[in-house]
């Protein structure tokens, strides 16, 4: 079958129909953040395991004439992959992509902030957990943190607006960055988005009690700022200056929740992974950096792409594994019932 002609798309048996592909380049990185992966003795995967850009173009080429039009890279820490604005121009040069963003520490951001710009990424999420350097280390058992602030810095001068910053909340640690987060997004056009600790870390010490859930991150900031307003949707037409959120947009794919401070000066986001799950509309999956489609983060099955991508497969054969993969999609990830078990990967060898 020719898929470039065929009206098959990605959607799984509860119809949600899949659009989004997150694509890790790479599973090394330069900090090591606790909820991702351990402190020392990390074992990488050989580079020759790794797709190549080549593979990676194919795999989103395949993808488009199943109606993939957004990407997202992710690592590790993509950013240490070699020449990512080749890839970036690459994957921006393919008929159907509408939007390419990119995940990254901000680490070595300063120095290739206006290559990929002018590469074509169009978004920018830079994980940033604290805004103290003493709870920064505490959190990615590394330095770096003013080399963090120089890549933002060096991405808001290359043009990227909005710029999102992720700042994963974990009780008894970040309750003290919640206010600080919330005076950077009203002091800048930085969009803070605070997301529920999830269990993704390799040492499999995640807790419950250890998640700051959504409802208390709101609590703080309303005690500090006042009110917030809920934002009703995002727009997602694919170009940068249309992704920020504004009241009376429709849809129901965006995993964060927006809410604007009362004054309208500033957003924040919530992703609230653990206490209100957005599986139901959820449009996304995933290649892993060594070639497995998975259709969940918290998926504890994939499918291998590479060995047919290295032994003569054809574009059709790509395809069908990436049908296969969807349709054997679960309803959720099952966090808050008694049935969930943790992905034997980290997040760092998934992709964030």
């Amino acid at each position: 079958m020719n898929h470039a002609q065929s009206p098959q798309r990605l959607i799984d048996r509860f119809g949600r129909l899949h659009n989004n592909l997150r694509i890790s380049v790479t599973d090394r990185c330069n900090i090591r953040c606790f909820y991702c992966m351990p402190a020392d003795n990390v074992e990488f995967m050989p580079k020759e395991h790794l797709l190549t850009f080549e593979e990676i173009e194919r795999i989103v080429r395949v993808g488009t004439t199943l109606g993939i039009d957004r990407i997202r890279l992710t690592g590790g820490e993509p950013l240490v992959r070699r020449d990512l604005h080749v890839l970036v121009q690459r994957l921006a040069a393919v008929p159907g992509i509408r939007d390419i963003g990119l995940t990254t520490n901000g680490i070595l951001l300063d120095e290739q902030a206006q290559l990929l710009k002018d590469a074509g990424l169009k978004r920018l999420n830079i994980s940033l957990d604290a805004l103290d350097p003493e709870v920064f280390k505490a959190v990615t058992r590394r330095d770096g943190y003013e080399r963090v602030l120089a890549g933002i810095e060096a991405a808001r001068k290359a043009g990227f607006s909005p710029i999102k910053l992720n700042a994963v909340s974990v009780r008894g640690l970040t309750e003290n960055q919640i206010v600080p987060f919330g005076h950077m997004a009203r002091e800048t056009e930085t969009v803070v988005r605070f997301i529920e600790f999830m269990p993704l870390d390799s040492d499999g010490q995640w807790q419950r009690d250890k998640v700051l859930f959504a409802h208390e991150i709101i609590a703080i900031l309303e005690s500090e700022f006042g009110p917030l307003r809920p934002v009703v949707a995002t727009t997602d037409r694919g170009d940068a200056k249309d992704l920020l959120p504004v009241i009376g947009a429709v849809t129901t794919q965006a995993p964060a929740q927006d809410y604007e401070f009362a004054d309208g000066r500033g957003r924040i986001g919530l992703i609230a992974s653990v206490s209100q799950p957005f599986c139901a509309s959820c449009n996304r999956f995933r290649v892993t950096a060594d070639g497995k489609f998975r259709n969940c983060l918290f998926s504890h099955e994939e499918t291998d792409v590479k060995t047919t991508l290295r032994s003569g497969g054809t574009d059709d054969d790509v395809a069908e594994l990436m049908l296969e993969c969807i349709a054997a999609k679960n309803e959720g990830h099952e966090i808050n019932t008694a049935n969930f078990v943790q992905p034997d990967r980290p997040m760092h060898s998934i992709g964030g």
